[in-house]
């Protein structure tokens, strides 16, 4: 036992904010160390809304995201972490440690890992049938993930500017029948691109936009008529939830993602980030792999403090 935690059994090796693919894989890899670690978890990890995915390595007939998430939680506490269901509020320095507040009380921790991710922007209208229409794959939110299960079906993609055109592009090659759909009713694409997407058959319409859901198909009312679809990407970005790493003083990059280098260590001595909330691919295996980089690192890096003393 080192001296910090004779002084405060309390005292965690690392505290991981985010119980999502990345923050439980980084559980499993430190408990596995042999570190003290817990996770803060509020339960809103964008895995666990995913009906199925197929993409997925090792589950060739598909998992939910949140039967994968509560195997992970599961194999995280047989090796000894701690899951606390709890949403940080608080990150601070505290002299060489920090300390990580939630509802209930206040946590101190030698290192912690931001696994944050980041929240959709869903499009207007009531939550309930947002969420049904997710669980029957009518709304889905990357095309990485499940352009597969759209091909050749009717797609709409509801955004504006290049994020919206680039995610046209993406999944015009799983479908001919590809629709852009502009709420605002503004495209904000260049002349280039509407050209780009004229020669590619992809429609272009304008809201104001009514959604409805329909038991197998989501019917979109715009200013130019009713459309039908199999599936809609809304493509309205998202938001970043690095607030408690800025906060910290942490670099972020212009949308807010946590700028970490290759070991997935911040600009703040300690503290490390994995998964959505760091610059890169949005997937549960790229995730994943970030973790384990990170965990390795918060590992390697403890020992080097002499940190590790059985």
């Amino acid at each position: 036992m080192t001296d910090d935690r004779m002084e405060d059994p309390t005292l965690r090796d690392c505290v991981i904010v985010g119980g999502g693919p990345a923050g439980l894989t980084a559980a499993i890899y430190l408990a596995r160390y042999h570190l003290s670690v817990t996770v803060l978890d509020d339960g809103t990890s964008r895995a666990a809304s995913i009906p199925v995915s197929h993409n997925h390595a090792g589950f060739p007939g598909g998992i939910s995201g949140a039967e994968l998430l509560e195997r992970m939680r599961a194999q995280a506490i047989m090796y000894g972490a701690d899951i606390l269901d709890q949403r940080a509020t608080a990150l601070r320095r505290a002299e060489k440690n920090f300390v990580l507040s939630f509802s209930d009380g206040a946590m101190p921790a030698r290192t912690v890992l931001m696994a944050t991710g980041v929240v959709n922007r869903m499009p207007s209208m009531p939550k309930t049938e947002h969420d049904e229409a997710l669980k029957r794959g009518l709304i889905r939110y990357c095309p990485v993930c499940d352009g597969f299960e759209v091909t050749d079906k009717r797609v709409a993609i509801i955004g504006h500017g290049l994020k919206a055109y680039m995610e046209a592009l993406f999944l015009r090659s799983y479908s001919r029948n590809i629709t852009l759909l502009s709420p605002s009713g503004e495209h904000d694409l260049e002349a280039s691109e509407e050209a780009r997407l004229q020669e590619l058959g992809i429609l272009v319409k304008s809201g104001p936009l009514e959604i409805e859901v329909e038991r197998d198909a989501i019917v979109i009312h715009t200013g130019e008529g009713t459309l039908q679809f199999d599936s809609i990407y809304p493509a309205l970005g998202s938001d970043v939830r690095s607030e408690l790493a800025s906060g910290l003083g942490a670099r972020v990059s212009e949308e807010g993602c946590i700028c970490v280098d290759s070991h997935q260590r911040t600009s703040v001595p300690g503290l490390y980030a994995a998964g959505d909330v760091v610059i890169g691919l949005d997937q549960i295996s790229h995730a994943m792999g970030q973790a384990g980089v990170a965990a390795t690192t918060i590992r390697n890096d403890l020992c080097e403090l002499s940190a590790l003393v059985r």
